[in-house]
């Protein structure tokens, strides 16, 4: 018996799976154990084709297979490559002691030809974990495993290649790491996002502390052009955010092939006729949904009334927590979902009730149902809500650009280098994930500034989440000013953009 390391996932974490042949006399069956899915079961037809088209032989007799530990599922055809290895060891073809030190995974064509496999870059992570020295991936995937150091990674495009590396007849060549260049799409650039100041600066301020913010207003305003060019003006990920977000596109199957490190922040905007487990994860086989594939970026909903209310308020835990667990049988699974929610809206059905030139063709009862498609908690998690209205006919026509991305940026990293420094022996990042329990000294308000916080919320009816978001939307503020304390006029551009918070847009 013989066995060679492979891996499979839990959330966002891979696990050693130990692939175990046996072969024994009796009649010709191929049988694989361990909690195998659909796929696995299914590669016994791959591997032999594989073997056969390869030059080698398939073993007569009772082949075993058993994918250790048994109480974890195995799913996907990532076991193809170290099974059909494991074989080959088990009659002779390969010595025993040239796998011992490696993590093996990819899919196998009828052919001998290897194919990518999803959740390379944490199956990596976890050979680093466990003291492997070599991986063994599909050519494709080379990049993204090269990513962790203290590997020797080999990117293998067949199975008689492997052979020929442990058999030192043709020496495959280690891969190293080339980052790949990433250039901002300069078509959504604030400069050619003609007016419209008072929604850009509540861009830039969501930007710096990381808050959620709402984009109402009549259509053709801008309000998509506004969220699509936000991404532009967002600090790029830093490394550990970068290894973050990659992992779950990994995981998820989003990884561009041959691509190592993601470096610019996910944008996510999925169509409102998704449903709860496209937007939160989940399913059979838990997978990540769309507010994980935004994690470290931007989940952006157009047209926020047309999602289904139930499916909204799938939203409501992870907005808090940043993470989103997934409860199955077997386990609950954790995927993380810190995400930055921009959403944009029409005030009402035909979209011109707040519109000052063309009338609104609703009557009070459709605009009271279209409102009441959100619910007021999931309208408590917005810290900016920001009415866009027409452009004047001198903006419209002017030929001027206005600031750009890149100068609104620069602000930005300033102000999150100033959150990284206090927020540097905390677990939390920004502003808006200030814990409750020190948001008094990190928030610390000038006495007029808390005077005026006291008068909002009687006169606003504020709720203590929605007092606490203001005072960490100040906070950003005063980041952006440079400025240790919040001072009244801090607190006062804050409520301004929260508005009331009984308010319908």
């Amino acid at each position: 018996m013989f066995s060679i390391t492979s891996s499979t996932t839990c959330g966002i974490e891979s696990v050693p799976v130990i692939v175990e042949t046996d072969v024994s006399n009796g009649m010709n069956n191929f049988t694989i154990v361990g909690l195998p899915d659909t796929s696995v079961k299914e590669a016994r037809d791959r591997i032999r084709a594989a073997l056969k088209n390869s030059g080698f032989p398939f073993p007569r007799g009772r082949v075993t297979i058993n994918l250790a530990p048994a109480h974890l599922r195995k799913q996907g055809p990532l076991y193809d490559l170290p099974i059909a290895l494991s074989i080959l060891v088990s009659r002779g073809e390969i010595p025993q002691q040239s796998l011992s030190d490696a993590v093996v995974l990819g899919e196998l064509a009828l052919d001998g030809t290897i194919r990518p496999v999803r959740g390379v870059l944490t199956t990596a992570l976890m050979a680093r974990r466990i003291q492997k020295q070599t991986m063994f991936v599909p050519k494709e995937n080379e990049q993204e495993a090269a990513v962790v150091p203290d590997l020797h990674i080999f990117g293998v495009s067949s199975l008689r290649s492997v052979v020929d590396h442990l058999l030192n007849r043709s020496k495959l060549i280690e891969t190293i790491y080339c980052p790949t260049e990433t250039t901002q799409n300069e078509q959504h650039c604030f400069s050619f996002i003609k007016g419209q100041a008072l929604a850009k600066r509540g861009l830039e301020i969501a930007a710096a502390g990381g808050h959620n913010i709402l984009l109402s207003g009549p259509p053709g305003t801008g309000k998509t052009l506004l969220a699509k060019s936000f991404p532009s003006i967002l600090p790029p990920l830093t490394d550990e955010e970068s290894i973050e977000v990659t992992s779950i596109a990994s995981i998820a199957g989003k990884l561009h092939s041959s691509s190592g490190l993601i470096k610019t922040r996910p944008f996510r905007s999925p169509h409102h006729s998704s449903s709860a487990v496209s937007l939160v994860g989940g399913g059979t086989w838990p997978v990540p949904g769309e507010i994980s594939l935004a994690h470290r970026g931007v989940l952006f909903l157009d047209e926020l009334p047309e999602f289904p209310r139930h499916v909204l308020e799938h939203l409501r835990g992870p907005l808090e927590d940043g993470v989103v667990t997934i409860s199955r049988a077997q386990a609950p699974v954790d995927f993380p979902a810190r995400f930055q929610f921009l959403a944009a809206m029409n005030p009402c059905p035909c979209g011109y009730a707040t519109d000052p030139k063309r009338p609104c063709v609703c009557s009070s009862f459709q605009v009271q149902q279209y409102q009441k498609r959100l619910s007021g908690p999931l309208l408590d998690r917005f810290d900016l809500r920001i009415e866009v209205s027409n452009l004047s006919q001198e903006l419209l026509l002017s030929e001027s650009l206005s600031e750009s991305s890149a100068v609104i940026q620069s602000r930005v990293v300033i102000a999150r280098k100033k959150q990284a420094d206090r927020f540097i022996d905390t677990a939390c990042h920004l502003n808006a994930e200030i814990p409750h329990s020190v948001i008094d000294q990190i928030c610390h308000m000038s006495a007029e500034a808390k005077q005026l916080l006291a008068l909002a919320i009687d006169s606003q009816s504020l709720s203590p989440r929605a007092a606490s978001r203001v005072r960490k939307v100040a906070r950003t503020i005063a980041d952006l000013s440079n400025t240790e304390t919040i001072e009244e006029h801090h607190l006062a551009e804050a409520l301004q953009f929260r508005g009331q918070s009984t308010e319908r847009f």
